[in-house]
């Protein structure tokens, strides 16, 4: 005789006990409970529990969140009408896919997943696309890290109990809140950024395939991995490491925060500088058929407007006309 799959194994008022049960709204049934965990190879309970004991930004409502996996469910054809609705999943995964949904809908719309290890490892990562930028993660001791485009960062979810140690790929901005007996300290790839309480910003791999740190407010040390090289940075200042060299200098970059900020600013850069900046900024490829064009000097400020708009603001100022590629603007003189 064929087994009994794990869908056919329980009904739904026995499913709907064992997620009152995990979530600590009724008292256990030996019977019902001990029969799942006899079947369960998923470890749901334990996974549930890890899940809750977790530190969250905000707190999760459950019902809420459920009305949304509901929603979201009905408008994929994943649930039918004919008569008690029915999720159309495998209801031995129903907790943990269910645990998991709600702490992606308590996020925002960055990706976060947990490593594969699994849960009990609880490391927590964001990571941002091509059109994504000025992405926020709160940290649970209150500090604030705004992610650019094409970057991801990681942290423990015990992150502050033994340390303050997180991981990113690419650029982001940090505000860090105090705390002298916890560092904080990322893992830059070539080189770690340690900090107790400010703000800076993190390029982990710059047009020179170096880690750079330029620093806002505080006091920034950032060091190779094996701590031969150090440079010690405070405000104002760039700081740049690689394997084989390092060095710091003044900042001079006006719009170095301006892939944050959305503001770009002028008193008469050449066009090609402009056009580097929006790529950073607006993320807009723009390419001169004649390459005079790039000579041309820009004075107006770029504050938070539409690729279209700029376009037209540049090619109205000198005389110029623009195609569009797929994603690549064209310039040529009318």
């Amino acid at each position: 005789m064929k087994e009994m799959n794990n869908t056919e194994r329980y009904t739904d008022k026995e499913w709907e006990e064992l997620a009152s049960i995990f979530s600590d709204e009724k008292g256990e049934p030996m019977d019902l409970l001990n029969r799942f965990i006899t079947d369960d190879t998923h470890k749901t309970r334990e996974q549930w529990k890890e899940l809750r004991a977790m530190q969250t930004e905000k707190e999760i409502n459950v019902d809420n969140a459920w009305n949304k996996v509901h929603s979201r469910m009905n408008e994929k054809g994943l649930k039918t009408n004919k008569g008690t609705s029915r999720i159309l999943i495998m209801r031995s995964n129903l907790l943990r896919i269910a645990a998991v949904a709600l702490i992606l809908l308590s996020v925002g719309s960055a990706v976060v997943y947990m490593n594969n290890s699994g849960y009990l490892s609880k490391k927590i990562t964001f990571t941002t696309g091509n059109d994504q930028k000025n992405f926020i993660v709160s940290l649970p001791d209150g500090s604030k890290i705004i992610l650019n485009r094409n970057s991801e960062f990681s942290y423990r979810a015990n992150f502050g109990k033994h340390g303050r140690d997180v991981k990113l790929t690419g650029e982001a901005f940090f505000e860090i809140s105090p705390d002298v007996t916890k560092p904080f300290i990322i893992d830059a790839g070539k080189a770690n950024v340690k900090v107790v309480g400010t703000s800076f910003n993190v390029i982990t791999k710059n047009t020179e395939s170096a880690v750079e740190v330029y620093v806002k407010t505080g006091k920034v040390v950032l060091s190779d991995k094996s701590g031969s090289q150090s440079l010690t940075l405070n405000p104002e200042y760039v700081g740049k490491l690689d394997a084989k060299t390092s060095g710091k200098s003044l900042n001079s970059d006006p719009n170095y925060l301006s892939w944050n900020t959305g503001l770009l600013v002028y008193n008469g850069q050449k066009l090609d500088v402009v056009f580097n900046d929006l790529k950073r900024v607006y993320n807009m490829d723009i390419v001169a058929d004649d390459k005079g064009i790039l000579e041309n000097t820009w004075t107006s400020p770029i504050n938070n407007q539409s690729q279209e708009t700029i376009i037209r603001l540049i090619c109205a100022s000198f005389n110029l006309s623009f195609t569009k590629d797929g994603n690549v603007y064209h310039l040529s003189g009318k």
